[in-house]
């Protein structure tokens, strides 16, 4: 199954077909968020970390991934011309690899944002706990395979760990 949705599709259209193409991976959906205004998430079942891992960065391994030893794989889906916030995280690194779609990212050490990068299928981007940086929506959905790398083993990030710099939807 293609992971490419054009810009006019329907957002709920798009996570039908992302979810079902989840399940034909037979990855396990531990909750789906559509209800974010650039588009939402899925996030895998930790558990299947390594499968996942397997599946998006073959190249890599559970422990070359793991810095505190926990690990949180998550599908982003981003909606054409939207704009996550610019933000950082205090209790994560994270990797992420366009799987479908199109989409660009911007990343920087500090509160300046620079130029987008405009991803390829199969590009992979690694941010550093504390590098800024923005997932952008280019003209379609855009897939992205993403896992959390917890730095803090007693206390994991989570949605919380967000500090954002500018947002686009005033949060």
């Amino acid at each position: 199954m293609k992971l490419n949705f054009s810009g006019d599709s329907p957002k709920e259209l798009i996570f039908e077909n992302v979810a079902e193409y989840l399940h034909s991976q037979h990855l396990k959906i531990s909750k789906e968020d559509n209800s974010r205004p650039w588009g939402g998430f899925f996030v895998i079942e930790e558990d299947e970390a390594e499968k996942f891992i397997r599946l998006y960065f073959p190249h890599l391994t559970r422990q070359d991934l793991s810095i505190s030893g926990k690990l949180s794989p998550k599908i982003l889906v981003v909606a054409p011309e939207k704009r996550l916030s610019w933000q950082y995280h205090h209790r994560r690194a994270e990797i992420w690899k366009l799987i479908g779609g199109t989409a660009g990212v911007v990343t920087s050490d500090t509160d300046d944002e620079k130029e987008t990068k405009y991803l390829h299928i199969g590009d992979i981007i690694q941010l550093k706990q504390g590098e800024r940086h923005r997932l952008i929506g280019l003209d379609n959905w855009g897939i992205i395979a993403e896992i959390w790398q917890h730095t803090d083993p007693a206390n994991p990030s989570n949605e919380d760990d967000i500090v954002r710099v500018q947002d686009d939807f005033g949060r």
